[in-house]
């Protein structure tokens, strides 16, 4: 009697996932985006010297200048009835303000000829968009105005006026 073999069938292969590939792709997507991303030089950091937690009762030596940023994203100056628009959009792809940057051209020159440092206070309406806080923010590093205060202590006749 002759023996028989019992023909054993071949394991089917299992499809394997080779990550190889997988991990290239994502060095290449990261370097990509390394080279290509670009990190503007004046949003990167604004050296202001905010305001200390315990307010002082010396007043300072120069009048600060008002500013007032809308939820619509206009720019105005002054409060009361002094208040007057300076800017509605932003100008050209480096997002300037020409009026607004006038004013502080004045502003910072008329303060340094006296001596005395520059002060800003900026009112924000709540539903304001960062993006025009941040241009008025770099408008006022152009022109090394470090002392800013953010306020929210004005009477709403005068913001409204």
């Amino acid at each position: 009697m002759a023996r028989h073999r019992r023909v054993q069938a071949p394991e089917e292969d299992k499809p394997l996932l080779s990550i190889s590939p997988l991990i290239d792709i994502c060095f290449l997507l990261l370097i990509y985006f390394l080279v290509t991303t670009t990190i503007k030089q004046k949003e990167r950091d604004n050296n202001m010297m905010l305001p200390s937690a315990a307010p002082t009762d010396t007043q300072p030596d120069i009048q600060p200048l008002f500013i007032k940023v809308n939820e619509q994203g206009h720019i105005y100056a002054n409060v009361g009835a002094a208040q007057e628009l300076l800017d509605r959009d932003v100008v050209g792809k480096e997002r300037m303000l020409p009026m607004l940057d006038q004013r502080l051209d004045t502003y910072a020159a008329s303060a340094r000829l006296g001596n005395d440092q520059p002060l800003v206070q900026i009112y924000v309406e709540g539903k304001a968009m960062h993006q025009r806080v941040v241009d008025v923010l770099n408008l006022l590093a152009k022109y090394e105005i470090n002392t800013v205060t953010f306020t929210d202590l004005l009477a709403e006749d005068q913001l409204n006026d």
